[in-house]
């Protein structure tokens, strides 16, 4: 149930953040975008503010996400929670039979490069079919990938997003990444705040309802989601609320 007022940041909070849709605006491929220089200074205000219990959740790889924040290796989940890096910097990656991937991977290989547009993108612990370029193959691009990942049986999935299509091992997801560091300091006692945009966020939101932190839905459609921001530039306007200052 959504509520009337989201609060301004505090720095007792603890902060998860998705990255694309919510950091920064969406592309049509993954490569090559950043947030702009206000936002790395807003979430570095917030890292400092909040006394390192900040973290990015993403479905990007670890090497990704620190390409687009290069200033600092902020606490982080990637590839939706498949590695994480805690607050010491210590880097776990969820253990598989990547062979079994295999297949997949060349099959996917295969019909991206039949169907311009398409675009696959291998993070090594995952595989992500973007179609933004090529909404008409979406029809297509969802019977191919749930072909392909039916016969591996419920050790993998396959995750739904925003043009977007990723398969991965079961078992780990956003909302998982958020308790682990929940568990941890700097995170553990504080507040949990979630800001996500897409389908896979809402594991982070029903994480941090159950907590009774502040789940914040970035842009239209249903959501767990308490709050809501209107987009990515509603989420700046926010964090400056509290941490402009800082931010300098």
């Amino acid at each position: 149930m959504m509520r009337a007022s989201l609060p301004p940041p505090q720095p007792d909070w603890a902060y998860f953040f998705d990255i694309d849709g919510t950091l920064v605006d969406l592309a049509d491929l993954p490569t090559g975008t950043r947030p702009d220089s206000v936002f790395q200074r807003l979430i570095e205000a917030s890292y400092r503010s909040a006394g390192g219990a900040v973290a990015l959740i993403s479905g990007r790889s670890i090497a990704d996400i620190d390409r687009m924040f290069p200033g600092r290796p902020f606490p982080a989940a990637g590839q939706h929670g498949m590695e994480r890096r805690d607050a010491t910097g210590r880097v776990s990656r969820h253990a598989f039979p990547s062979h079994e991937l295999d297949g997949v991977r060349r099959r996917l290989a295969d019909a991206v490069a039949r169907h311009p547009g398409l675009f696959l993108e291998d993070k090594g612990l995952s595989l992500a079919v973007h179609y933004r370029r090529a909404p008409r193959l979406a029809a297509y691009v969802h019977r191919l990938v749930h072909k392909l990942v039916t016969p591996l049986g419920t050790r993998y999935c396959v995750l739904p997003g925003k043009r977007i299509l990723e398969v991965k091992p079961a078992g780990k997801d956003k909302g998982v990444a958020v308790q682990e560091f929940m568990q941890e300091a700097p995170f553990r006692g504080r507040t949990p705040v979630f800001v996500g945009d897409d389908v896979t966020d809402e594991f982070g939101f029903k994480t941090v309802n159950r907590l009774d932190g502040h789940s914040i839905k970035v842009g239209p459609g249903r959501t767990v989601a308490r709050w809501r921001l209107g987009d990515v530039e509603a989420v700046r306007a926010w964090l400056e609320q509290g941490f402009a200052a800082v931010a300098g």
